[in-house]
């Protein structure tokens, strides 16, 4: 079996997730805000919501279906965040997901970490495209694509349904060639 990817930022360290981060990961992923700008986080955010997504994390790992990091602060030691791939082998590519604890917002920390996720799964895993999306109503994190190179290609209307309304998301890009000549540059 390999070794769950540990990767490394000038402030980051992503690794896997952990038993000890349940109690960081619900008092983080419990804000409302982080249930707000984000698809997959429920509110209220529990113990067992935490133990369901470290599981998937090792699962995906297993399969190589996922790559899932929790975030952590390496000037403290401390979980701040997820971060990761959800991969698609039979089309070669990824969609990339994050999100950063409220404390730790409009720092940099998701655009530091994601690049390195972009790296990864470009240089690492070799695919030939990673994709992302985001809420409408949560434009910071677009901005983060964007200082990544991700390239928008649309918005999807009426995508998703949460909380018993349908919602809009744009969605960005980046494939192997335009990774390529964002790195050669």
């Amino acid at each position: 079996m390999k070794v769950y990817p540990t990767l490394e930022t000038e402030r980051l360290v992503l690794r896997a997730p952990a038993v000890r981060d349940i109690p960081e990961i619900v008092r983080y992923a419990g804000n409302p805000e982080i249930a707000k700008t984000t698809l997959n986080i429920p509110n209220p955010y529990r113990e067992m919501d935490a133990v369901f997504w470290i599981n998937m994390a090792m699962q995906g790992f297993e399969t190589r279906s996922k790559y899932i990091f929790a975030l952590e602060l390496k000037s403290t030691g401390k979980f701040i965040g997820g971060m990761g791939l959800h991969v698609d082998n039979q089309f070669n590519r990824a969609e990339a997901g994050y999100w950063i604890a409220v404390p730790y917002w409009k720092q940099g920390l998701a655009s530091e970490g994601l690049a390195t996720v972009l790296r990864f799964g470009f240089e690492e895993l070799e695919l030939n495209k990673i994709y992302a999306t985001h809420l409408l109503e949560n434009p910071a994190s677009g901005r983060v694509m964007q200082k990544n190179g991700m390239i928008k290609e649309g918005e999807l209307v009426d995508h998703f349904r949460k909380d018993n309304a349908y919602r809009t998301v744009a969605q960005y890009r980046l494939t192997r060639a335009e990774y390529e000549k964002i790195t050669a540059s």
